[in-house]
């Protein structure tokens, strides 16, 4: 047993830290896939631009029922193989298998479920990845572990997602039959298949972990405050969140209003009836109350992050949405997904996403580099800002080359969102809590993207002339704002990587 405090912990070396986040090359390379290509799947099998928003709900759905129950088990998991590996190889082995099936489709609502499966299946991966880190370094290199996995991150969704654009080039067809997804499509995601399985296979191979009681020696988080409250406030607190989810449902079905704002009904009512049961359950302990008590009783330094993440992800959410839509119109004149126009500038989206990921990869390494000269909030604050602009500058540059342009304001930020809340965030989670808060840090990823899903579509066809470029202007809007709210979150002082 190690004496208690932090700094016992021992450093890694660089080596240590690059095996630990390799697989997050695979993790990215799945999700690139996914973020490039899936709306380009369902338009390719008859979906509707109205009906895109509500066909990704799969997406952050899985990740709000997923996440915190991988992180509440993998809390309490010690195998041969570890705590958090387990779920990694699991994972993995169920993303491959989703990945070589879903170009294989032959329907629409068949995606829509292979949609469910693959990012189900990420998920289980991707979690314990972040508690990993938490688990693994000492609090000086967390800010350095979470920029390498930006940096695979970046450098995996750079291939992912240029994947098309190569194939096509080396002679792969391009387009097919209607209702048929291109080969250029079908291959890059077997490709995917195998990556992401080899390269979480070498972390699970090439990493150890400590055991919890060396964990539990070394952790100097503060305790929790327990925020217990009386029964009768949460219930009432549950009880107006399940009336105003109701409310807006029926407004909705009563004015014909867009169907995808069921979705914020549902939001609501979910979150009220939750907490209603969790007073109904008082004196029973199992995984669900534990969940509820643990977000109930979750951190202020979390508390004030989950602002910056809403509004950070509710802005990439409406990017990866409509950005295939608002290139191919806007910058390539076509709104046919099987004329050869349209079909050209899908493949120059995903050069675009290769390229922001690229950039990313090169922000990581500058990032720690950026935490030590101006601390972890205004390094945060610099790059939302410089991501707004960047999606902002979207709707005046009309030659398709400048957008890349665009995306370097768009790296930065993505660089900055995948590691400098986890910093800022870990320092004040239990070692024995790190794999349940971040799944519950995960909610705050996800409730903005089921914001997204059910009020864009919405408001791109009642205010914004059901143009999607309009939505990209929404989305920078958003980022600079949690930019802006990141000056809200308290700190002990400017941290070293």
């Amino acid at each position: 047993m190690h004496a208690t405090g932090i700094a016992n912990k021992p450093p890694l070396s660089f080596w240590q830290i690059w095996n630990m986040c390799f697989g997050f090359l695979g993790i990215q390379f799945g999700f690139a896939l996914q973020n490039a290509n899936v709306s380009r799947i369902f338009q390719t099998l008859g979906a509707s631009m109205d009906d895109i928003p509500i066909l990704w709900i799969a997406a952050p759905l899985t990740g709000l029922l997923v996440q915190p129950i991988i992180g509440y088990l993998s809390d309490r998991t010690w195998t041969p193989l570890g705590r958090r590996r387990p779920y990694f190889l699991v994972g993995a082995v169920l993303a491959s298998l989703a990945l070589f099936a879903f170009p294989n489709v032959p329907a629409l609502w068949i995606a829509a479920g292979m949609l469910w499966v693959l990012d189900a299946s990420i998920n289980v991966s991707m979690e314990p990845f972040r508690a990993f880190v938490g688990d693994q370094l000492p609090a000086a290199q967390r800010p350095s572990g979470y920029a390498m996995q930006s940096f695979f991150i970046g450098v995996g969704s750079v291939v992912a997602s240029m994947l098309p654009f190569l194939l096509e080039k080396v002679g792969v067809a391009n387009t097919a039959a209607e209702g048929q997804v291109p080969d250029t499509v079908r291959y890059a995601f077997y490709a995917g298949g195998v990556v992401l399985l080899g390269a979480i296979a070498w972390t699970v191979l090439r990493t150890r972990e400590y055991p919890p009681e060396e964990l539990a020696a070394w952790d100097e988080a503060p305790a929790l405050e327990r925020r217990l409250g009386s029964p009768g406030t949460v219930r009432a607190v549950a009880i107006a969140a399940i009336v105003v989810g109701a409310v807006i449902a029926t407004v909705v079905q009563s004015r014909g209003l867009d169907k995808a704002l069921y979705i914020l009904a549902g939001l609501f009512a979910g979150f009220g009836i939750a907490f209603l049961l969790r007073t109904l359950l008082s004196s029973t302990d199992n995984a669900f109350t534990r969940i509820i008590d643990d977000m109930r009783d979750m951190p202020s330094t979390m508390a004030r992050l989950a602002v910056v993440q809403f509004f950070s992800w509710f802005a990439l959410f409406a990017m990866w949405i409509y950005t295939t839509a608002a290139v191919t119109e806007v910058h390539f004149g076509s709104t046919d997904a099987s004329s050869a126009a349209y079909n050209e500038g899908a493949n120059w989206v995903g050069v675009l996403f290769a390229a922001y990921n690229g950039f990313a990869a090169l922000a990581a390494i500058a990032i720690p580099w950026m935490v030590r000269a101006l601390g972890l909030r205004m390094s945060h604050l610099v790059n939302s800002v410089l991501g707004g602009l960047g999606l902002l500058s979207m709707l005046w540059i009309r030659d398709p080359q400048w957008l890349l342009l665009s995306m370097v304001g768009v790296g930065f930020a993505w660089a900055s969102i995948l590691s400098l809340p986890y910093a800022l965030l870990s320092d004040s989670v239990p070692a024995a809590k790190m794999g349940i808060y971040m799944g519950i840090f995960n909610f705050f990823i996800v409730i903005p993207q089921l914001v997204a899903a059910s009020l864009l579509g919405f408001l791109l066809k009642t205010w914004l002339g059901g143009h999607p470029i309009n939505a990209l202007a929404i989305g920078g809007t958003s980022m600079l704002i949690a930019g802006l709210c990141v000056l809200l979150v308290r700190t002990p002082g400017t941290r070293t990587a």
